[in-house]
């Protein structure tokens, strides 16, 4: 049984910041790639982040210099610093793993966490 669960979400000014944080929860798997993608209503899901368990990262255009991915192995947390915010960047934000249920399964498989809302209005 694996958990992807989100928090840090909610509402913030133009120019604000926002922290997202992402913890994978149970036990008996291994993760790789971990990452944050963001949806809004009508629209495709759109991948803003990616991180390595090394750490290298790749960022969309749209949020390169102003977003930072960053994890922390031990504690199987992915998080996303969010500055100079812009109601463009309003949307439901995901958390991603790749990841292998050890004894269980032979392929590293996709999972998701349930999303949080990130409004940014004035």
């Amino acid at each position: 049984q694996v958990q992807l669960v989100e928090s840090g979400g909610g509402l913030v000014q133009p120019g604000g910041s926002l922290r997202l944080s992402c913890a994978a929860s149970g036990s008996g798997f291994s993760i790789n790639v971990m990452g944050w993608y963001r949806q809004v209503p009508g629209k495709e899901r759109e991948l803003v982040a990616l991180i390595s368990r090394s750490g290298t990262t790749n960022y969309a255009d749209s949020v390169k210099g102003r977003f930072t991915i960053s994890r922390d192995n031990a504690k199987d947390t992915v998080y996303l610093q969010m500055n100079s915010l812009t109601p463009e960047d309003t949307a439901v934000y995901y958390c991603s793993a790749n990841l292998l249920k050890i004894g269980l399964e032979r392929r590293f498989r996709d999972y998701w966490g349930q999303g949080t809302q990130v409004t940014v209005s004035s």
